[in-house]
């Protein structure tokens, strides 16, 4: 087992929407967690290590015949453990206490009123504001159990056995409408389950280096590098722990944006000095793609040709067995992918779902436990650029997710120009570092327009901004008016196809960061 995983957090996932958000709160705060189903046995976390577990909420009834499936035996593990939500309920039935149907949920903001300020809620404000979100709720606390706080709706908030390690909230401490949320998280963590801070980037670093030697050996190595953020650090990483023995390959598939190639590559070779080159794969892909307009076929696509393409510039390095790319925690979530996980797939990333089964390569995944900002913390300790470090995300697959439809050069052309005066306009006015990830999407709709007196039929132009901690989540950018005036005029006038822009104002969720 990884050593920096020892005295983490398992995380049971009972079907929340929030369980990401959870791993996120305990990151933090500089310890390890990692999620797994429900139905993960006590053995399996035992031999992880940890210092403890929380039990996330869901949306079932503790009496439902579809009620998520556990080892009952989880709770005689010796580690603290504790509830959130539905966790609290199925610790109130397992231990012998009533829980019953509601009539009527809480569902929103309420606020607690304090019977014992102790032990997870040492610290925290009577009358203090958190996130209810249940439908049942627990009549009657089981024998040895105590009441620490109650709802102003008179609904048990929150109980503990001390005796046992354990502890539950009905209201999620993860949601950052519970005030004090971090509080009682910490108070888990450290005063109860004595959990050690040393997730860090440096200890992240150096464990990753002493890793990927260990698996190289004296291997070669095949480093993908798309020009996002995600795939810089891991060329960074392993210029950093194997050197020559690396050669980062950029993969133009002609579906990036405007001059990206010339710019992630003088920036990873003049800034770092890492062994990288660029091959224009553009013909292939575009070939490949024609005609294709369904999602997950272009992701699935362009999976295969990346190795494809990889397995070709492998050829010239000479006998490269391993290639590393930059998947993420999230990519592997949104996969379906995920340890033990049996979650819904929202989307392949080309990069997890998308590979070819009979690729020869061994995988390098050496960012594949990280959320994106714990990735721009590894960058940063690395020294690459802020360039590089604080771009927005931008997808593997491309702008082939953002041209929606048939793709084609003179499609992707349109949307090139486009995105850049979009980039543009929002570094100009001083807003591109309050967006988490901002672009164009290429609508396939042509409205009518009069540009110069004369009738116009052209291209529909989406323009998309959100604010995110971890891109799990995300709020649509409240973009000034003036700058959406600036962007659209200027997008009009000098991008020819399009005569006409919108804004996206959809949250996640319901709908995803990328519109593909």
């Amino acid at each position: 087992m990884n050593p920096l995983h020892d005295g983490g957090v398992i995380i049971l996932d009972f079907g929340s929407q929030y369980t990401q958000l959870i791993a996120r709160r305990i990151r933090e705060q500089h310890v390890f967690s990692e999620i797994l189903s429900s139905e993960t046995s006590a053995e399996s976390i035992i031999k992880r290590k940890p210092k403890a577990v929380i039990l996330s909420g869901g949306p079932n009834s503790v009496f439902d015949n579809s009620a998520p499936q556990y080892d009952p035996s989880i709770f005689d593990l010796k580690f603290p453990i504790l509830g959130i939500c539905y966790g609290l309920q199925l610790m109130a039935h397992h231990f012998g206490g009533q829980v019953e149907p509601g009539s009527k949920g809480e569902y929103g903001f309420a606020n607690i009123k304090m019977m014992k300020p102790e032990s997870i809620l040492n610290g925290i404000s009577d009358g203090t504001q958190v996130w209810m979100s249940h439908m049942d709720k627990v009549r009657s606390v089981p024998g040895g159990w105590t009441v620490l706080a109650e709802s102003t709706n008179g609904v048990v908030a929150a109980i503990a056995n001390k005796e046992i390690n354990r502890f539950a909230t009905q209201f999620h401490p993860e949601v950052v409408h519970t005030v004090q949320g971090d509080t009682i998280i910490n108070n888990f963590l450290f005063k109860i389950a004595h959990c050690e801070p040393n997730w860090t980037a440096g200890n992240f670093i150096h464990e990753q280096v002493d890793f990927i030697r260990n698996q190289v050996g004296d291997g070669q190595v095949i480093c993908g590098v798309s020009g996002g953020v995600d795939s810089s650090v891991v060329g960074a990483l392993m210029h950093k722990a194997v050197g020559g023995q690396c050669t980062s390959v950029l993969i133009d598939h002609g579906l990036l944006r405007k001059n990206e190639a010339e710019h992630c590559v003088s920036a990873l070779k003049d800034g770092l000095g890492v062994n990288i080159t660029s091959i224009n794969e553009t013909d292939i892909f575009l070939s490949k793609l024609s005609g294709i307009v369904e999602p997950e076929k272009k992701r699935k696509i362009i999976g295969e040709q990346f190795i494809r393409s990889f397995e070709k510039a492998a050829s010239k390095v000479g006998d490269v067995s391993f290639l590393a790319q930059g998947t993420l925690y999230p990519d592997v979530i949104e996969s379906g992918a995920s340890v033990g996980n049996s979650a819904h797939v929202i989307k392949s990333h080309h990069n997890v779902g998308g590979l070819p089964e009979d690729m020869t390569f061994k995988l390098i995944e050496p960012l594949r436990e990280l959320f994106k900002d714990e990735v721009r913390n590894v960058g940063r300790e690395l020294g690459l650029p802020n360039s590089l470090i604080n771009r927005h995300p931008f997808p593997g697959p491309g702008l082939a997710v953002r041209v929606i439809g048939e793709i084609t050069k003179s499609r992707l052309d349109i949307l090139r120009e486009a995105d850049d005066i979009f980039m543009n306009t929002l570094h100009e006015d001083g807003l591109y570092d309050e967006i988490w990830q901002a672009f164009a999407v290429l609508i396939p709709v042509k409205t009518v327009g009069v540009m110069g007196d004369q009738r116009t039929y052209e291209h529909l132009l989406g323009l998309r901004a959100v604010t995110s901690s971890d891109g799990m989540t995300a709020d649509w950018f409240r973009m000034p008016d003036e700058t959406l005036t600036k962007i659209s005029n200027k997008i009009v006038n000098s991008v020819k196809g399009v005569n006409r822009v919108v804004y996206d104002i959809t949250s996640k969720p319901p709908g995803t960061i990328e519109w593909e």
